[in-house]
Formats: C-alpha cells, sequence, structure tokens
C-alpha cells in the first residue's frame, strides 16, 4: 500500500511472488497440524467424538490451505490498487457458484462434511483461477510484468515483515481458537462448544463488515503514509471507526433470535441465549478493535500490536477466562469475558496511532 502512495507500482508484483513463497512454504509447514489435529484436540482433552469429526474435516481441507496461501497475497495485491470491485465480483459469482453446489452435494446426495470441504476446496481454488486470470490477462500493466526471479531476493527482510504480521494477527485469532478449547473441557462440552460456537458464528458475520474495514483503512493509510499525507491518514481513521461501529450496532437488533438460525436443539438454545447481552457488548467492540488493527497494518506497526495482543489477550484474557469458567463455574459465558479485552485492545492500538501521527 505505501508503495502504491509512492507511486511504486513496479513493485507489487515481486511483493506479491514474495509473499506467495512464503506463504505457500508456510502451508507446507502446517501440514502436519491438519494432518494429525484428531490426536492433537486428545491431547488438549477435548471431546473424542468431537476431536474425531475435526481431524477428518481437517484432513479433507488440505487443499484450501494451500488455496489460502495463494488467495491473499493476491487479496491485497488488489485492495492495495483499489481494484476491490473486481473481487467483489469475482467473490460473488463464486458464493453462488458455491451455494448450489453445497445443495447437490449435501442436500440433495447427502454427502455430508466430506461434501462440504470439497466444495470448499473448489469454490477456493475456482476464485484462485479467474483472480490470476485477471491479473495476468494486462490489467495491471505497471504493477504486473510477468513473474521475477526477484521475488527470492531480500527474502529476508519480507519474512521478518511476514512474521510481524503473522504474530499480530496469529495472536488475536489463536485466542478464539483457545477459548473454544478451554470450553471443551468443561462440563456437557458438545453443548457447551456448540452454544459458543454459535455466538462465534455471529460474532463472525459481524467481523466480515469489520474486516472489510480493516482492508479499506490499511489500504488508505498506508497510500496517505506512502504519500506523506499524515492528516488524511488520520481522517481514513475517523471514518472507518465511526462507520464500522455503526454497523456493529445495527447487527444486534438481531441477537435474540440468533440461536435458533444455528440449531433446533432447545438444550442449544438456551445455552446460547444466555450469551445474548455479554455477545452484545463483543459485537460492539469487534466492530472497532479490527478498523484499528488495519491501521497498524497500513503504518509498518506489525510488531507493537503484536505486543498489545499478547499483553490483553494472553496475559489478561485467557487467565480470566479460565477463572469465569473453571473457578467461578460460569461455563461458556468465559466467551464473552473478551470484552474487557477488546477494549483494553482497541484503546492501545487508537492510542499508539495518536502517538505516531504527532496528535
Amino acid at each position: 500500500g505505501q508503495a502504491v502512495g509512492a507511486g511504486q507500482l513496479h513493485t507489487l508484483g515481486v511483493y506479491m511472488q514474495r509473499s506467495w513463497i512464503i506463504c505457500l512454504a508456510t502451508a507446507v509447514a502446517l501440514l502436519l497440524v491438519y494432518m494429525f489435529t484428531d490426536p492433537i484436540l486428545r491431547l488438549l482433552r477435548q471431546s473424542p467424538e468431537i476431536s474425531t469429526v475435526a481431524g477428518r474435516y481437517a484432513r479433507w481441507c488440505v487443499r484450501q490451505l494451500f488455496a489460502y496461501a495463494v488467495n491473499f497475497p493476491m487479496q491485497k495485491f488488489y485492495q492495495a490498487q483499489s481494484r476491490v470491485w473486481v473481487m467483489t465480483v469475482i467473490s460473488g459469482a463464486a458464493v453462488g457458484v458455491h451455494a448450489l453446489l453445497n445443495w447437490v452435494v449435501v442436500a440433495k446426495l447427502g454427502r455430508g462434511l466430506l461434501g462440504a470441504a470439497m466444495v470448499g476446496n473448489a469454490s477456493w481454488w475456482l476464485i484462485n483461477a479467474v483472480q490470476f486470470v485477471y491479473v495476468v490477462g494486462g490489467s495491471f500493466p505497471e504493477a504486473w510484468t510477468g513473474f521475477s526471479r526477484k521475488a527470492f531476493a531480500s527474502l529476508g527482510g519480507f519474512v521478518r515483515l511476514s512474521l510481524a504480521s503473522a504474530v499480530m494477527l496469529c495472536l488475536e485469532m489463536w485466542y478464539y481458537t483457545a477459548v473454544i478449547i478451554l470450553v471443551g473441557c468443561l462440563k456437557n462440552p458438545e453443548i457447551q462448544v456448540g452454544a459458543v460456537s454459535i455466538c462465534t458464528n455471529y460474532n463472525i458475520w459481524t467481523l466480515m463488515v469489520s474486516v472489510g474495514f480493516n482492508a479499506a483503512v490499511s489500504v488508505r493509510v498506508a497510500n496517505e503514509l506512502g504519500a506523506k499525507h499524515p492528516k488524511a491518514a488520520k481522517f481514513s481513521v475517523v471514518v472507518a471507526v465511526t462507520t464500522s461501529a455503526a454497523v456493529g450496532l445495527v447487527t444486534l437488533l438481531a441477537r435474540k433470535q440468533l440461536p435458533r438460525l444455528f440449531t433446533d436443539d432447545e438444550q442449544v438454545v438456551k445455552e446460547a441465549a444466555k450469551l445474548g447481552y455479554l455477545l452484545a457488548a463483543t459485537i460492539g467492540l469487534n466492530s472497532i478493535q479490527p478498523v484499528l488493527s488495519g491501521v497498524a497494518i497500513g503504518a509498518g506497526w506489525q510488531s507493537l500490536v503484536a505486543w498489545v495482543n499478547i499483553g490483553c489477550y494472553y496475559l489478561i484474557g485467557l487467565p480470566l477466562a479460565a477463572v469465569f469458567g473453571f473457578k467461578l463455574k460460569l461455563n461458556a459465558t468465559v466467551r464473552q469475558r473478551r470484552t474487557a479485552v477488546q477494549t483494553l485492545d482497541s484503546m492501545c492500538s487508537d492510542f499508539s496511532f495518536q502517538v505516531k501521527c504527532g496528535y
């Protein structure tokens, strides 16, 4: 993004190729986790039934792992040049195909989880194929000049920046995983995990909107900082945070109807309904926090946010979750206690941006 702001479009194709190399190497390293998900979960004292199904599904989704490695660098390549509508059209068409295939394979042919995994694999690689054809088809004459050996040069510096980004984002996403694992250790894990999974899915729906703002503001901030316009960067942050928070509040209106969209199991519905108000607070804060993370990405402060995430999520959030869930016997409400952590993370990220920009 900063390269675009500085008018250095010729570097984007090389950056994307370097990202492909790093992401594909990472995907290879993660293969062991996908292949041995079942025993890993059992080692973490998860329910044998849940572990078996999760392990089987993870093995079926290995192709998606490599699809992500190819897709995410292309996403940034498009976003940095504000070609978002192209991505939207491609993704929208893929969603239509995905829904149709799911209806045929899962609903009509009854292939269950295996069918869902295979359809997901096909959909992701379809998106990759169309986006790649658009890139090499001449739509980016300045940014894409073909494959280059320069992609293998200066990999060390690129890896260091990539690791900082990965640590920042992984620490955030792994927090969700750690909470789910904690919930899996509670009494009646199938019901508790089901209730928390419903809340997590609804949270992710809202998060999808926020992640859109995350991508937009990271690109805008990077462009403006690259062009040496710090005031415009700050204004972009204010607009993105305000808009994202408003969208997050609107989504709270349907929270009481939430559980029945996912299940007709009355026990799961009852447990999920108990989390409604805590979920509401979480969603409100979740609408702001990803935007501030996007600011950090655009400014290149991934290392700083990684330390913020370590402190907020792992030194405060998870210990509190364990105390609330096990010592105080609050069960699945452990999931929603992350509200305080989101508040701290949002405040720290915003404060660091103000300091860095000199306001």
